[in-house]
């Protein structure tokens, strides 16, 4: 009998150095669709997806742009989705986080193969070419992913003194991270303001923008202006979106998914965990699959499942134990967990 599964696809920091080579690596059986990536690639003027991931070296200039990364991931975490044992699982619905929104449009059949490159190459270009302030995250959670009322008030404490100095946003609900955003002055206050945490918060995301807030309202114009509606379809695979909104094949009004992609999705809150909470409740799936590259979206989803204690979960320790035996959360970038849904 078959499994059921809800795939996620990965946001834009998950092609690092330990993923140089993913596609050579993983992927030699997809030649036809890396083939396809590269020439719209070289068709408009930049290095192809082929030549980005067999570099002797990795290069964080480079490949952690956002006009090369898009397209980067874009293409491993499709592959990654094609590989995915269908005799084994059955796959009820996909979701992503941030530019994971626009690979499960491409999964989802939302976006065609020419669409979904399009997308993603086009945003990658305009957020490289147009974007604006940063983003850093700060754990809404303790050391061991439970809740922090501590945590949560000094990052209510790090907007309000964000918004004071300049423009501070809530970016990203990502599990138990908050990814907040702004402008230079916001994002400076935010910076002042929050205490340490853990050695290494607050941490500051290098080549990032102030993704998911007002602040790209023009690069939300620009997309509109760029990208038309006739790109998109209903999704043959339900959706669920930065709202934890629900998109079928049936129920989907196509101009009002055009229109939440390059609208609300650009420059309101993504809310991540709220995808992973409907993911679990609507869904009630027998596994999650994460997609590569990388497997860093791995503890946002553990801390969204321990705050719901979804499979009795209660801590860091809990999930960990979990995972050991028999994964709920099979993550496709990781070699020992990878054999588990290909």
């Amino acid at each position: 009998m078959k499994k059921s599964a809800v795939v996620i696809f990965p946001g834009r920091g998950t092609y690092g150095k330990d993923e140089l080579g993913y596609l050579s690596r993983y992927h030699p059986d997809k030649a036809d669709f890396i083939a396809g990536v590269d020439r719209w690639r070289e068709e408009n003027s930049r290095e192809s997806v082929s030549s980005l991931d067999n570099a002797k070296t990795y290069s964080a200039a480079k490949h952690a742009s956002s006009i090369n990364a898009s397209p980067l991931i874009y293409t491993c975490a499709l592959a990654d989705f094609a590989t995915i044992n269908r005799d084994e699982f059955d796959i009820v619905a996909v979701c992503g986080n941030s530019l994971g929104w626009y690979l499960t449009l491409a999964a989802a059949g939302a976006l065609g193969e020419d669409g979904g490159i399009r997308v993603v190459d086009t945003m990658g270009s305009l957020m490289e070419s147009e974007g604006v302030g940063g983003q850093l995250i700060y754990p809404f959670v303790d050391a061991d992913w439970r809740s922090s009322r501590e945590n949560e008030r000094a990052i209510g404490e790090a907007l309000h003194a964000g918004r004071t100095e300049g423009n501070a946003y809530l970016s990203i609900r990502l599990g138990g991270m908050a990814v907040l955003a702004g402008d230079d002055a916001g994002m400076a206050a935010m910076e002042k303001s929050l205490p340490q945490a853990e050695e290494r918060y607050p941490f500051k995301l290098a080549r990032h923008a102030a993704f998911h807030t007002p602040l790209l309202e023009h690069v939300s114009v620009k997309a509109f202006d760029t990208l038309g509606a006739d790109l998109f379809h209903a999704p043959s695979i339900p959706m669920i979106d930065g709202r934890g909104a629900v998109w079928t094949s049936h129920a989907t009004d196509v101009d009002a998914l055009y229109q939440y992609t390059f609208g609300h999705q650009i420059v309101e809150t993504y809310d991540f965990s709220k995808s992973i909470e409907v993911a679990i409740k609507e869904f009630a799936p027998d596994k999650l699959i994460l997609a590569g590259p990388g497997a860093t979206l791995g503890a946002p989803i553990a801390q969204e499942l321990i705050r719901h204690q979804w499979l009795g979960l209660s801590s860091k320790a809990d999930f960990s134990a979990m995972q050991k035996d028999d994964p709920f959360l099979i993550a496709m970038g990781r070699d020992d967990q990878r054999k588990l849904a290909i």
